[in-house]
C-alpha cells in the first residue's frame, strides 16, 4: 500500500496531443512513513502539492510545445511537480532534465513517462536552498552542470527573501541563457524580478491571460528572462 490515492486523466496541452497523467486524488493525500519529506522541510500541508495538476503547468507545457527547437540546447525544469512541460519537451526529443525536491516526484515521473509510451526522462533532486552542489542529497543524484534554458511554473509561491531560487537558477544557467517562469499573479514577482536582475537577467513579461472556450479562464504571466554573456 502506498498510503495515498491517485487518479489518471487525459490532460489537454494546447497545440499538442493530450498527455495521460497520474496525479494525486486530491489535496488531502499524505504519506511520509519514513519521514523523508519532513527531513526535507516539506510539511503535511505542502506534501500533496507536487502531485496535483496546476493550470500554470499546463500553460508552460503549451508554451514549450509551440517554442521552436534549438539544436543542442540543454533544458532544466525547476520545481517540476508532475513535469508536464518536461514531458512535452521529452516527447519532442529535446535534452531536458526535470528537477524537484519532493521524494515522490521521480516515482510519478517514471509512471507518467510509461503511461505515455516514452523512454525514461532524466530526473535530478533540486532543492533550491542547498548551499552547494554535492553529487548526491540523501542518496539522490542532484542537479549538476549548466543549462541553456531553465523553466518553471508557479514556483513563486513564497516570498523567498533569501533568494534561494534566483541563486539556484544563476548557478545552473549558462553565461548566455534564457529562463521562463509562468506566474499566476501570486504577488511575489517584483522581488524575484529584482533578484534576477542582480544575477544579470533582463526581463520581458508576456500576459498569458485567456478565456478559451471549454476551459476555465486563466490569469497569469510568462516571465521571460535573458542573460547575455556579451552584454
Amino acid at each position: 500500500m502506498s498510503g495515498y490515492q491517485t487518479k489518471q486523466e487525459s490532460v489537454a496541452i494546447h497545440g499538442a496531443p493530450h498527455l495521460t497523467i497520474q496525479s494525486l486524488l486530491d489535496r488531502q493525500q499524505y504519506a511520509d512513513p519514513l519521514g523523508e519529506a519532513e527531513a526535507l522541510g516539506i510539511s503535511s500541508a505542502m506534501w500533496p502539492l507536487f502531485g496535483l495538476l496546476w493550470p500554470s503547468s499546463q500553460e508552460l507545457a503549451s508554451w514549450m510545445e509551440r517554442r521552436a527547437t534549438v539544436p543542442q540546447e540543454r533544458i532544466l525544469e525547476v520545481g517540476c511537480g508532475l513535469a508536464l512541460a518536461s514531458l512535452v519537451m521529452h516527447r519532442r526529443g529535446e535534452d531536458v532534465t526535470a528537477s524537484d525536491c519532493h521524494p515522490l516526484t521521480s516515482r510519478f515521473l517514471s509512471d507518467n513517462t510509461a503511461l505515455n509510451d516514452l523512454l525514461p526522462l532524466p530526473y535530478r533532486h533540486g532543492n533550491w536552498a542547498d548551499a552547494d552542489d554535492a553529487p548526491v542529497h540523501a542518496g539522490r543524484p542532484v542537479v549538476e552542470g549548466r543549462f541553456d534554458l531553465i523553466m518553471g511554473s508557479d514556483v513563486l509561491y513564497e516570498r523567498d527573501e533569501s533568494g534561494h531560487l534566483s541563486r539556484f537558477i544563476a548557478r545552473h544557467a549558462q553565461p548566455t541563457a534564457e529562463v521562463l517562469i509562468v506566474d499566476p499573479n501570486r504577488g511575489n514577482r517584483s522581488g524575484f524580478n529584482r533578484r534576477m536582475a542582480a544575477e544579470g537577467f533582463a526581463l520581458e513579461e508576456v500576459d498569458l491571460s485567456h478565456a478559451r472556450e471549454g476551459e476555465a479562464p486563466y490569469r497569469g504571466r510568462m516571465l521571460r528572462y535573458r542573460r547575455d554573456s556579451q552584454r
